[in-house]
């Protein structure tokens, strides 16, 4: 009989200091960085967001994420096969975060590793464990998106400083005779590396070339709207699902004016659209699973619904998966 996978819990984790419009742009206009709380809002849609303190790390995020997911799913961490931690923000070169998140949690089964697709993290590292968990490699998997990018931002470029913010989300993925992992379709395109990116590095001890993240607005918000809606319909097509069976779609938290784009171009009611990117704004890999457990754990989303999740981001990568929660 095939296997299939189906997530069974979700978590989430947002650091602890929250910081409105109104504080960041207070802090800004101090380096003499001129924004305003509305422009913000009206620009982006974000409200707040949250930036990690000192004692908050990558690792400590993405484990409290995880332990919610596990604690929801009824599973001890001893059982977990596999640990996939979607980020661009590590806590150090190596190891990897997954492996700091398999030593916090215990479990010692597990094979542990990253995977780095900036804000497309998420979905690439579902598609691997349902990739897996289908051809009976593993049972149980945890995936995580965990990202502290208040420590890549020049805070001196108002196009990016108050765009993104920190916090971790996480899924708990079973082996199952039903189908709960529907499809799954990635892509990128290396040419568009440009539009977004951080291209610093360490070399000899130093760091080479520029350490913060950079982003062309305009091509990334064209980008993106493009190979979602194109990603969504492709994905349908090869597996025969009609929009009128979606329930909800989760897409990656970046702009609301890009969510409601893609909303558009797929002629989706905005109410069937979960958009959470007032509350954290744009937190890349950790936006979706965020996203998705805030619309679970509120009783949006329920079990049996169809849910569509969507990542865009730096690579360029984009990609979809269809889940039936």
């Amino acid at each position: 009989m095939p296997q299939h996978s189906a997530i069974l819990g979700t978590g989430s984790y947002l650091p602890r200091r929250a910081v409105s419009n109104q504080e960041l742009t207070d802090f800004l206009a101090a380096k003499g960085v001129e924004t305003s709380a509305e422009w913000i809002q009206t620009r982006t849609g974000i409200l707040q967001r949250h930036f990690a303190e000192g004692d908050e790390t990558n690792t400590s995020m993405a484990t409290a994420a995880a332990k919610q997911a596990l604690a929801k799913a009824g599973v001890d961490a001893q059982s977990v096969d596999l640990i996939i931690l979607a980020t661009s923000t590590p806590d150090q070169i190596f190891p990897s975060t997954a492996c700091g998140v398999q030593a916090a949690l215990g479990a010692q089964r597990a094979m542990a590793f990253d995977i780095q697709a900036v804000c497309s993290g998420f979905v690439y590292a579902l598609t691997v464990a349902d990739s897996m968990i289908r051809s009976g490699q593993v049972r149980n998997a945890l995936v995580i998106g965990s990202e502290v990018f208040s420590r890549l931002m020049d805070w001196m470029d108002r196009t990016t400083c108050v765009l993104f913010g920190d916090g971790a989300g996480a899924a708990f993925l079973q082996v199952s005779e039903e189908p709960g992992v529907l499809g799954c379709e990635l892509k990128a395109d290396g040419t568009l590396g440009c539009i977004l990116n951080a291209d610093g590095r360490i070399e000899n001890g130093r760091i080479v070339g520029d350490p913060f993240l950079r982003m062309d607005g305009q091509a990334v918000f064209k980008q993106a709207v493009s190979v979602l809606g194109s990603s969504a319909i492709s994905l349908f097509e090869s597996v025969d699902f009609q929009l009128d069976q979606l329930d909800f779609l989760v897409p990656h938290q970046a702009n609301v004016r890009i969510l409601h784009a893609v909303a558009r171009k797929l002629k989706l009611p905005e109410s069937r659209v979960v958009v959470t990117v007032g509350q954290h704004g744009n937190t890349s890999a950790a936006s979706v699973p965020l996203a998705l457990d805030l619309a679970v754990s509120s009783g949006l989303i329920k079990k049996g619904h169809n849910v569509l999740l969507q990542g865009v981001g730096g690579g360029f990568t984009w990609g979809s998966v269809l889940v039936r929660m």
